[in-house]
């Protein structure tokens, strides 16, 4: 396949079927969002709203762009603004991986650190205000709709194409902007109102529970506030996870399925599991999986992986000089 731009692989990400970790009776699926270019689903978000913000006039040729992100939207709003031909300055907190920060200066971006203990608030609040000062353009991913609007145009039209003739009872995905759940969950329940849409948040953070927000190792899941373009009626059911479940799931799904997966992956996995377990026999579960292991080598994922030698070295000690 021959494309003309990075930007026109975004999308059509395969759903591949879990052979070992699926409870007996019951089939499970994940939506692997790592095959996109930037190797999360906020690529989608990036295009869609630099699409939208530049057939309605508001984004004009060479405009700086400016967003508050924990990374994977900072990183696909450096991929896009760079073949779009605008400067992008990400605004994150400096407790987010380094890698993705590195990622996006990689690609051209400039990235402005807030203190960690201001949060998400703080992040948007220095974001609003470098704007007005220089006259940026501000993509809002937690209140943009053409946020959602891009996965019920995309992602949503491909989950229902790919379960067209076959059963399909759960759909599960977090949110961080709300964008993915919401666009996703809207187009399921139109043309399948049989299926049953599940959120899910870190139980230490649960906000959609009325719970205060506390500080979780799920990084690009629940800020300190609701989105706005987060649906609350979108989902029929909240299950909340560990941070802990979170890391066991995603190494589980590495070793056991070979799907290589971050920390909001295997939450939502967990999630799915937990609905797998109470689920009808023969129910039918698909689960989005937002992002890639490698966003997350400075973080707890890999505490426990070693990067110098391990035991593997004492095969040497039974080898002929």
């Amino acid at each position: 396949m021959i494309f003309d731009t990075i930007l026109d692989t975004i999308g059509n990400t395969p759903v591949i079927k879990i052979q070992k970790l699926a409870p007996e009776g019951v089939e499970m699926y994940v939506k692997v969002e790592a095959f996109n270019p930037m190797s999360s689903v906020k690529d989608r978000l990036a295009l869609g709203i630099i699409l939208d913000a530049e057939k309605r006039g508001a984004l004009k040729p060479g405009q700086t762009v400016i967003e508050a992100t924990s990374g994977n939207t900072g990183i696909a709003l450096a991929m896009v603004c760079a073949v779009r031909g605008y400067p992008f300055v990400s605004v994150m907190a400096s407790s987010f991986s380094i890698e993705r920060r590195r990622l996006m200066r990689f690609l051209g971006a400039r990235v402005v650190l807030t203190p960690p203990e201001e949060r998400a608030t703080g992040m948007v609040r220095v974001t609003e205000a470098l704007a007005k000062k220089h006259g940026w353009f501000m993509t809002q991913q937690f209140e943009n709709e053409a946020n959602p609007a891009y996965h019920r145009n995309t992602t949503g039209p491909e989950i229902l194409q790919d379960f067209a003739d076959r059963r399909l009872d759960y759909f599960v995905s977090g949110y961080g902007t709300g964008g993915t759940i919401s666009g996703v969950g809207q187009m399921i329940r139109q043309a399948r109102p049989d299926v049953k849409v599940i959120s899910t948040e870190p139980s230490g953070a649960a906000l959609l529970e009325g719970k205060e927000w506390q500080p979780h190792k799920i990084q690009g899941w629940t800020p300190d506030f609701l989105p706005q373009t987060l649906d609350r009626n979108v989902a029929h059911q909240n299950v909340l996870v560990t941070d802990q479940e979170s890391i066991d799931c995603s190494k589980a799904l590495a070793r056991q399925e070979g799907i290589f997966c971050g920390i909001s992956a295997g939450g939502t996995f967990a999630a799915a599991l937990q609905v797998a377990q109470q689920a009808e026999p023969g129910a039918v579960i698909l689960a989005m999986l937002p992002d890639t292991g490698e966003r997350y080598l400075s973080t707890p994922l890999f505490a426990d992986i070693p990067d110098g030698p391990d035991d593997a070295q004492d095969l040497l000690d039974d080898l002929d000089d």
